[in-house]
């Protein structure tokens, strides 16, 4: 492979993962594999698809999918070497950066990725003023209320200001990189995580969900602002909003709609949008119809 010299206005397109520098140089992770934290790393990357798809349980604590399968294709390992590594960063065998709660039924573990910033913050206390004044916040003297100085020459720090921005890094994942192609990626891992495709793939066939995928893909990548659903144009917000709302059942849901449709469909990409676009909404009565048509033969009980 031959790769070319970065120039100083080509210095800032790439898109990056971010791994905490505290888990670099502070001791108590010392024991932590190299692997493990870029593992962290990638995990914190998956963050940013949570929260733009809302994955929040009932305490709000938001959670991220990433499967073991994710880890073998990312790094490029063995499921042996994959269950290892998020051994060690989990909160019951490992250094405690994660914590997985299983689902059962062939789910894949909610994982919630636990904040270091606390942790960063008293290092730098530590290795700036020599002495553990994070721990008790209310005690410190007025003068040591903010970190000193860094080794970029940064005079202040504000961890909470730091801490939002990185945040809204992770959700705006870096589109402004014209990185066409890991937006692409980005996108499709995340359909994928929503509908459950290692799961469902085995129920239909895979070219047909591939499809499914594609359309998706290209629709919640597209950068038009709106989106001919119907003959009726809508914003391309609310159409990605839909799309990313679609889980199993709703491909299910599509799947059955497409079998027991009998009229002639000029355009499949166009009636296939459509269908997905409408899928949170008719799924419901869909399945509601069927079953009375199974149960009552097709008459209102």
């Amino acid at each position: 492979m031959r790769f070319e010299y970065i120039y100083g206005e080509n210095a800032d397109l790439f898109t990056f993962y971010r791994i905490p520098k505290v888990l670099i140089i502070a001791p108590e992770f010392n024991s932590v594999s190299t692997d493990a934290k870029l593992l962290y790393g990638l995990l914190l990357d998956r963050m940013g698809l949570s929260l733009k798809n809302n994955w929040l349980d009932e305490e709000n604590k938001v959670y991220i999918y990433f499967t073991i399968k994710d880890i073998c294709e990312q790094l490029n390992c063995g499921r042996d070497k994959a269950m290892k590594l998020l051994s060690e960063l989990d909160t019951k065998t490992g250094v405690g950066l994660i914590e997985r709660k299983r689902q059962g039924l062939g789910k894949p573990a909610k994982i919630y990725v636990m904040s270091i910033k606390c942790f960063e913050a008293e290092n730098i206390d530590l290795q700036r003023s020599g002495k553990p004044t994070f721990r008790n916040l209310k005690n410190r003297p007025q003068e040591v209320g903010k970190t000193d100085p860094n080794d970029n020459n940064i005079n202040k720090i504000d961890l909470n200001k730091i801490e939002n921005n990185h945040i809204k890094s992770i959700e705006a994942t870096d589109v402004s990189t014209d990185d066409w192609q890991a937006e692409r990626i980005r996108c499709e891992d995340m359909i994928k995580s929503n509908i459950e495709y290692d799961i469902i793939c085995n129920q239909y066939n895979k070219s047909w969900l591939d499809e499914i995928v594609a359309i998706m893909v290209d629709t919640v990548c597209s950068k038009t602002p709106t989106i001919r659903i119907n003959k009726q144009d809508y914003p391309i917000e609310a159409v990605k909003s839909k799309f990313l709302k679609i889980k199993a059942e709703h491909i299910e849901y599509i799947d059955m709609a497409l079998k027991q449709n009998t009229s002639n469909v000029r355009n499949i990409r166009a009636f296939l949008i459509t269908t997905i676009f409408r899928a949170d909404e008719t799924m419901d009565n869909f399945f509601r119809t069927t079953v009375n048509h199974d149960l009552y033969g097709g008459n209102k009980r």
